[in-house]
C-alpha cells in the first residue's frame, strides 16, 4: 500500500484518515503545486511531516519554515496557521 495511491481525486488539498484511535490519528494530507491548505487552528498538539514535495509552514505568530521531504515541524494548540505547497507535496499529521 502506498500514500499516494489513497489521494485519487485531483483537488487542490485532499486528506484522508490513516489512522484513528482514542489517543490520537495519522492523517495523509497533499497539497498540490502553488495551493494552500487555509488558515485554521487546532486545539490540541500536532506534529506535520514532510513526505514528499515542498511546502511553506506559517503561523500568525509570524513562524514560516520550509519544510523538505523528512522534515518536520510542531504545530502549537490554539495558533492560526497555514500551509503552501511550492511543489505537489505529500505530508503525514499527526495528532
Amino acid at each position: 500500500m502506498n500514500i499516494k495511491d489513497l489521494h485519487t481525486e485531483d483537488k487542490a488539498v485532499s486528506a484522508f484518515s490513516l489512522f484513528k484511535s482514542e489517543k490520537g490519528n495519522a492523517t495523509s494530507i497533499r497539497i498540490l503545486k502553488d495551493q494552500k491548505l487555509k488558515e485554521h487552528i487546532t486545539p490540541i498538539p500536532a506534529l506535520l511531516v514532510c513526505m514528499e514535495g515542498n511546502v511553506i509552514f506559517e503561523n500568525e505568530n509570524g513562524w514560516r519554515e520550509e519544510l523538505l521531504p523528512g522534515d518536520y515541524t510542531l504545530i502549537k494548540p490554539m495558533v492560526k496557521h497555514w500551509v503552501t505547497a511550492i511543489h505537489d507535496s505529500q505530508l503525514i499529521l499527526i495528532k
